[in-house]
């Protein structure tokens, strides 16, 4: 019986390996995965850090939550099933980027642990997570776009940390509190880290 599966022939053994392209660029592929809630601070430190990076010669690229729903994942919605699936393509896509040598900035919620784990097994170990840390009540107050207020009076469904859980992580490997410190000095550590892991 023929199935998809048995139709599909890829290719990666007759593609030019990864090594050769991570010493054309100079650099190692990387995968930054920077979660927490919305508001908390992901896209400012990932834009930021990109800019810094630029400037050092590396070639970077950015996969933000709202910018992959607006493309790629635009017909998935909030419940499980759909931020699992979220999950799973953003994870992908990073580790194909990751395997052309690319420094990849991801920025989404990933409200879940197993959503974690999840990215983790796909990637591996390019995969290096970050908890962009702040407290609802933090970012509800910054509500830089407008989201907190629309849940406050039930505009949006399965909003993270109100009527959808955001599970505290087990063991990240940077933890980044945006409450008690600028985005220029998360920036800073979140490079320091990178740069020890991958002597960047």
């Amino acid at each position: 019986m023929s199935t998809v599966q048995n139709n599909i022939h890829p290719e990666f053994d007759h593609q030019l390996p990864r090594e050769s392209k991570e010493k054309l660029l100079g650099q190692r592929g990387l995968v930054i995965w920077l979660y927490g809630m919305s508001g908390s601070g992901k896209s400012t430190i990932a834009n930021a850090a990109e800019k810094v990076l630029h400037k050092q010669g590396r070639m970077t690229t950015i996969l933000d939550g709202d910018n992959l729903r607006s493309g790629l994942n635009k017909h998935l919605g909030f419940s499980d099933d759909d931020r699992r699936e979220n999950i799973r393509r953003a994870a992908n896509v990073a580790k194909i980027l990751a395997d052309q040598g690319i420094i990849t900035l991801v920025s989404v919620i990933t409200p879940r642990q197993e959503l974690r784990d999840l990215a983790r097994d796909i990637i591996g170990d390019d995969y290096f997570e970050v908890y962009v840390k702040a407290s609802y009540e933090i970012c509800e107050q910054r509500d830089v776009k407008g989201l907190y207020a629309k849940a406050a009076i039930g505009e949006i469904e399965n909003f993270t940390g109100k009527d959808s859980a955001f599970e505290e992580p087990l063991a990240p490997d940077l933890e980044i509190d945006t409450e008690g410190q600028s985005a220029a000095d998360s920036v800073f550590v979140l490079l320091e880290a990178v740069r020890k892991k991958t002597a960047l």
